[in-house]
């Protein structure tokens, strides 16, 4: 697992398959695979919050951070670096959302989650997918952490049964 890392889980909604140590071992992962040389970042501190919602919350966090009335499956808020160097930021997973996609998709709702929990840390280290480019490296990235846990690739249509 990563090394230095802190994570604060808030549970507004009950989530018995999503326990602490699970959310935690998938954000060390993440972290662990992401935050390799020669990113400079490697080996700095990272502190995050992973905040579980209702769907009003998840709807209103929406709508008042990015102008869109609906829940969605995961917000992150990147804060960037501290001076000292701290990587930090918030992900919020939308419990209800994720219940729905999984089942959607034809998804155990833990593989769903991970996917989630993976994609939103790296938001937080700054990982973006707007471009073309930017979005193939991103999901290549959630998929080797995503294998390296047995996961297979949220990505490929028909993986998941």
């Amino acid at each position: 697992m990563y090394p230095d890392f802190s994570l604060s889980v808030q549970y507004a909604v009950a989530a018995p398959d999503l326990p602490r140590w699970r959310l935690r071992r998938w954000v060390g992962q993440a972290l662990e695979q992401a935050l390799v040389t020669p990113d400079p970042r490697a080996g700095q501190p990272v502190a995050l919050t992973l905040r579980i919602v209702d769907a009003d919350e998840g709807r209103a966090l929406n709508a008042s951070y990015r102008q869109r009335d609906y829940a969605t499956n995961v917000l992150t808020f990147e804060y960037g670096e501290t001076p000292d160097g701290l990587i930090s930021g918030d992900i919020v997973l939308c419990l209800p959302v994720l219940v729905r996609e999984a089942a959607e998709q034809h998804k155990p709702l833990p593989h769903h989650a991970a996917h989630l929990v993976t994609h939103g840390v790296l938001h937080a280290l700054g990982w973006d997918h707007i471009v073309p480019d930017e979005a193939e490296r991103m999901e290549a990235l959630e998929t080797r952490i995503l294998a390296a846990q047995h996961i297979p690739d949220p990505y490929r249509v028909g993986s998941q049964t």
